[in-house]
């Protein structure tokens, strides 16, 4: 407290001066003393900072490395959501193709069950009136023909028919279809929910291999026995024990590297040398066979019509060259119509398109740069699904090709495995 005085110069009848003392206090505030000797007063310093700001100091440069953690696991987890979402495409364009494939043998069935059941009408009502013309004396060498011609074509398309079997056939790609839509549910389900693992791509590949080679689309060579020794149950699930290759993230510049572009290349040399060039040999007979019966058909009809003016009972050929013409033409029209063999000349020009579609994409491909690419692994694994293989079978085969051209031999198998 301080005392101060000051002078009042009150009005007086006197002239004399008089002071007045003033009591005042100022109140000032008592710091604490900090410690600035003490080894803790860089950590008040700090918790001070700490405080003022919101934030630590030192968890600056470990939020930063979380962060980069964070995107890198993010970007991992988006190349197994892209490469499940290849196997999904993969999946929905199967379900089309057993789709179509199965009515196509429901029709098979249809027809060709139709066109026996015809002949064999025709051929027995020609051996009827065969029969009432020899008791009558009339000639029995056109009916007998014609008869005869129409029972073998019967029994060739029976032979047929029974071996391949058209209902089973489209009961199989039935199921296939069932199964193949059941499982691109389950796909569709693990990307809602969102937690995608690689080994959930793995196991997925595994079981789009296994119904490939439970339910076949080719006829010839991967056929599903109709008529097996023992009775065996269909068996459309992967096996435990079965080789998976892991998706190993290749040390390399947006998946691609000079191995897998080998490997592609071998890969597509394999495709030209022996898919495109089988399926354009098996188109070339199928087209030839088909445009031969399409003209066949008509002109024995034809023929058979304008017999039919001339027949007379002087002359026997005038009997059989009708008789003939239309019996032999009644079973080329089943054969051609009932067969399809104008759907097959389509399939197999469609399948020899697709194939060298496929060679022109991966040439493309490998011609761009690097960055403008689609990731290498995605590609790989979109071509060994195309082909109906594993990426393990993919690379085995590439490295055949690799060793057939060194050896002068040629690859003992076909690059698709799916048709």
């Amino acid at each position: 407290m301080a005392s101060l005085y000051t002078a009042s110069f009150l009005p007086s009848s006197s002239s004399s001066k008089r002071v007045v003392p003033v009591n005042a206090s100022i109140n000032v505030p008592k710091f604490p003393l900090l410690p600035f000797s003490s080894s803790n007063s860089k950590v008040s310093f700090r918790k001070l900072f700490e405080e003022l700001n919101g934030f630590s100091h030192s968890n600056i440069l470990p939020s930063q490395s979380n962060t980069n953690l964070n995107n890198v696991s993010q970007s991992h987890d988006d190349l197994i959501r892209a490469e499940l979402y290849v196997i999904l495409e993969a999946v929905a364009d199967r379900v089309e193709m057993h789709h179509n494939i199965g009515e196509q043998r429901d029709n098979w069935n249809t027809l060709l069950l139709n066109s026996i059941n015809m002949i064999t009408l025709a051929a027995s009502t020609m051996a009827g009136v065969t029969g009432v013309a020899a008791a009558s004396g009339a000639p029995l060498l056109a009916f007998k023909l014609s008869s005869g011609l129409l029972f073998s074509a019967a029994t060739g398309m029976l032979v047929i028919m029974n071996k391949i079997q058209p209902s089973q056939l489209a009961e199989e790609q039935r199921n296939a279809t069932r199964l193949f839509r059941q499982l691109q549910n389950e796909i569709q389900t693990k990307i809602a929910i969102g937690k995608v693992t690689e080994e959930d791509v793995k196991n997925t590949m595994a079981k789009v291999l296994a119904l490939d080679k439970a339910y076949p689309l080719p006829l010839l060579g991967a056929m599903i026995e109709k008529f097996p020794k023992k009775f065996e149950h269909a068996t459309w699930w992967p096996s435990s024990s079965s080789h998976r290759t892991s998706l190993k993230s290749k040390e390399s510049k947006n998946g691609w590297s000079e191995e897998l572009e080998m490997e592609l290349k071998e890969v597509m040399e394999v495709v030209q040398k022996k898919d495109i060039e089988d399926y354009e040999r098996l188109g070339n007979l199928v087209l030839k066979i088909n445009k031969s019966l399409a003209i066949a058909g008509p002109l024995l009809t034809g023929v058979a019509a304008v017999g039919s003016v001339f027949i007379s009972a002087e002359s026997s050929w005038s009997v059989v060259v009708p008789a003939v013409a239309g019996a032999m033409s009644t079973a080329i029209n089943g054969f051609e119509h009932g067969g399809q063999l104008g759907m097959v000349a389509e399939m197999y020009r469609n399948s020899a398109g697709f194939f060298q579609m496929l060679e022109e994409s991966v040439e493309e491909t490998i011609e761009e740069d690097v960055e403008r690419r689609e990731n290498g692994e995605l590609f790989e694994m979109k071509l060994a699904l195309k082909l109906g293989r594993s990426l393990s079978q993919l690379r085995d085969l590439a490295k055949k090709s690799a060793y057939s051209r060194i050896e002068g031999a040629d690859v003992d198998e076909f690059a698709s495995k799916l048709f």
